[in-house]
């Protein structure tokens, strides 16, 4: 699905508006799951469609492999959402938000982790093939 820049800005925009706003509410130290629950009501919420634990297909030299990967968020069709709650990011969990965004052949995700003091301190925009 193509989209244009200012939508998927717009949709980042919600996306870090919404996030700020759980950690706030919530405060770091809980399970990614409640994290991922939290943000998806919020988004939903604010009027856009939010699908959790989406399957990304896997292919291999051509064939399905199945579903080895799971989006926590997908926004609008559009958003890859990654949530971590982890005392640091590493570059894997990056590897991982790029993988889904390769897989899934979209351009724009977030690394959030909630496990910060500062929501900004753990929150990563990633851009793929923009």
């Amino acid at each position: 699905m193509l989209a244009s820049q200012q939508e998927l800005n717009d949709i980042g925009t919600a996306i870090v508006t919404a996030a700020i706003r759980v950690h706030r509410i919530t405060g770091p130290g809980l399970l990614e799951s409640c994290y991922r629950e939290a943000l998806a009501y919020e988004l939903s919420d604010e009027g856009l469609y939010v699908q959790q634990l989406v399957k990304v297909p896997f292919v291999y030299r051509g064939k399905p492999l199945g579903h080895a990967f799971e989006m926590d968020l997908l926004v609008e069709n559009l958003v890859v959402v990654e949530i971590k709650s982890v005392a640091e990011l590493h570059p894997v969990h990056m590897a991982q938000l790029l993988t889904y965004l390769k897989l899934s052949d979209l351009s724009l995700g977030y690394l959030i982790n909630f496990n910060v003091t500062l929501l900004k301190e753990g929150l990563k925009r990633v851009v793929h093939h923009f």
